[in-house]
């Protein structure tokens, strides 16, 4: 387990389950969960495993899922309060994020279903 925690960080996308996935070693830390409407990909949920907690995992993740969102010409709707602070605190991706607005909630509930 110590070779594990010691082990850079690697995010991926995994459109299949509509997430970003942050991994470190063999194991999945954590997770950002998204729903795309039109031109806009809405992130509603973040994740890191307790054990991954203090590691700067989310920020990482974070960042790599904007960056790649951008890079399809997608739109950042930041539901989740993860994503939302760290926009706060990242002036680099303001020129791309939009509003929560009901119509973007309301997709998020639809995907669910």
């Amino acid at each position: 387990m110590a070779d594990e925690l010691d082990a850079q960080p690697e995010v991926n996308a995994a459109p299949d389950l509509r997430r970003y996935e942050v991994r470190v070693g063999d194991a999945t830390a954590g997770f950002t969960q998204f729903v795309d409407s039109g031109d806009q990909r809405i992130f509603f949920h973040t994740e890191i495993g307790e054990r991954f907690a203090g590691r700067g995992l989310a920020s990482t993740l974070i960042r790599a899922a904007l960056e790649d969102t951008v890079a399809h010409d997608k739109r950042i709707v930041p539901i989740c309060p993860f994503v939302a602070g760290f926009l706060e605190k990242h002036d680099d991706f303001k020129g791309y994020v939009d509003a929560v607005t009901p119509a973007a909630q309301q997709a998020v509930i639809d995907s669910q279903l």
